[in-house]
């Protein structure tokens, strides 16, 4: 037993009546299901089918809450104007370097100097690393 616990603490490796004593959870073992047997994928519980009207209504699985209902679909002058913005391709590094730093706008060259300062750690952090 002894061995056993050392070669976890060695090799991170939890043998499986050490999990029981430790108290560690894992994953079942699944069975093999008989052909023809009782129950099977047969019986298996079907999605209801939903409307066109309400597929096109209701933004489904967005309740975080335990009661209540998935919200609504509003008109689009209902949401904030930054929303459509999200999913802009923004300039890359190698883009920003090319252009003037002077003519940029504000958000351009805040987003040059984050770029500029995490390749600077990511390369120090390499250096460092073949040391």
């Amino acid at each position: 037993m002894a061995m056993a616990w050392r070669r976890v603490l060695k090799h991170g490796v939890i043998p499986r009546d050490g999990a029981q004593v430790v108290g560690i959870r894992s994953f079942a073992i699944a069975s093999k299901a008989k052909k023809g047997g009782k129950g099977g994928a047969g019986d298996a519980a079907k999605t209801p089918a939903l409307s066109k009207e309400l597929k096109s209504t209701t933004v489904f699985g967005a309740n975080i809450l335990k009661e209540g209902s998935d919200p609504k679909i509003q008109p689009d002058s209902e949401y904030p104007e930054w929303l459509w913005c999200l999913l802009d391709k923004r300039p890359m590094l190698s883009e920003l370097r090319r252009k003037d730093a002077k003519t940029l706008p504000y958000e351009d060259l805040k987003r040059f100097v984050k770029l500029v300062n995490r390749a600077r750690i990511k390369e120090k952090n390499a250096l460092t690393a073949q040391n």
